[in-house]
């Protein structure tokens, strides 16, 4: 079906990171592979590119449009071209709104422009060893000595944790405020008592650093603090539904390009002596695959267009997002079975997919977590 949501601009875009891709992103990729983390250079050709900071006010550097639909095509190209390491998502559609929504127009000042030319790359560490999507577990603490925090406590899983210049921690400010005693409390590359452990060694994604870190009475500056003490619960709510679309958005994209690459590899293989397009389980593979992908790119679709339009609800971000993953996991799947053992050989496309794809259904909320917030508001 011919999608309707995009304009000649945004195809223009499209064009943008497609053009961005080839030169700057695949010809490097598998050595950030090797590496275990991207390249700065990168991230600051994405700066040059106009590719961070897109709904960033033009006065700081960015794009200043808040049109989601340009997210939805710099996610899904990156998906296509199997490159999620180098985290532009993370970077401009989870981060970039909490330093736009709520930091002072001095922390803009301070922030915002290096954040738009890649100077400052960002990280948001909100899981803990002990706490995965329970706000209420985390033990971190920021203690307030009048004119400075006291930060204490570690994070885990954090992604651009060894390159972020900039960290949005999230902390406890009053220890008897269960999830509504959180702050967010911004830390510095090269502050004191602020140490990174090691490089997670993931079995996917292995060019985006995913890191732990560690806060050994760090004093952090007060007027660090982003958005309102003892907010934080409220703030991060607020912006889960633009992350959990920006997952939904590569769940779609990556199924339909496993669709894509796995059609046209039956119709070339042989077993027996004719195409593998030609058994019917195959086509029945196909075909069932191709429905599903048809259904929810349909609803994706309109959920681009509603939180571009600032009317999509949590809710319906819970339903994308663990409807789209889950059909990519699937799609990832028997894509790698209908390429028998070449499915399982690193340099073929769809086995760095199954691994690379499998955390979209863990990250931005579990599948059970999204099936929870759809429950409730149902049963409620």
């Amino acid at each position: 079906m011919q999608r309707q949501i995009f304009t000649e601009e945004h195809e223009a875009f499209r064009e943008t990171v497609r053009t961005f891709l080839t030169k700057e992103v695949l010809p490097h990729y598998e050595q950030w592979e090797k590496d275990g983390i991207a390249s700065r250079e990168a991230w600051l050709a994405a700066g040059r590119q106009g590719l961070l900071g897109l709904a960033v006010p033009e006065e700081y550097g960015g794009g200043g449009n808040t049109d989601f639909r340009y997210s939805a095509v710099l996610a899904e190209e990156f998906t296509r071209a199997g490159t999620p390491g180098l985290a532009l998502g993370l970077h401009n559609d989870i981060i970039g709104p909490y330093l736009t929504g709520l930091a002072t127009d001095e922390q803009k000042r301070r922030w915002l422009p290096g954040f738009c030319s890649g100077e400052t790359i960002t990280a948001i560490a909100m899981t803990e060893p002990g706490a995965g999507s329970d706000l209420q577990g985390i033990r971190t603490t920021a203690e307030d000595k009048g004119d400075h925090w006291l930060l204490n406590g570690s994070k885990t899983f954090i992604s651009n944790g060894i390159l972020a210049d900039l960290v949005v921690v999230v902390a406890r400010t009053t220890p008897e405020g269960g999830a509504k005693g959180l702050s967010l409390i911004v830390v510095e590359r090269g502050a004191e008592g602020f140490e990174r452990g090691r490089n997670l060694d993931k079995i996917g994604q292995k060019s985006q650093d995913t890191a732990e870190l560690f806060f050994n009475d760090v004093r952090v500056p007060k007027e660090n603090l982003l958005g309102e003490r003892d907010g934080a619960f409220i703030h991060l709510m607020t912006n889960l539904a633009q992350e959990r679309m920006g997952i939904a958005v590569a769940g779609i994209a990556a199924a339909e390009h496993l669709l894509e690459i796995t059609t046209k590899y039956v119709k070339e293989r042989e077993a027996f002596g004719r195409p593998l397009s030609k058994l019917q389980h195959i086509r029945f593979e196909i075909a069932e695959m191709a429905t599903e992908c048809a259904v929810t790119r349909t609803f994706i679709d309109r959920c681009i267009v509603d939180h571009s339009d600032g009317t999509l609800d949590a809710v319906h971000a819970s339903m994308a997002k663990w409807w789209a993953t889950e059909l990519q996991k699937r799609a990832a799947d028997r894509c790698l079975q209908l390429h028998g053992g070449y499915g399982y050989m690193a340099e073929f496309p769809v086995a760095r997919a199954f691994t690379d794809g499998r955390i979209q259904t863990i990250y931005g909320g579990t599948t059970e977590i999204m099936k929870e917030i759809i429950g409730r508001s149902l049963l409620a």
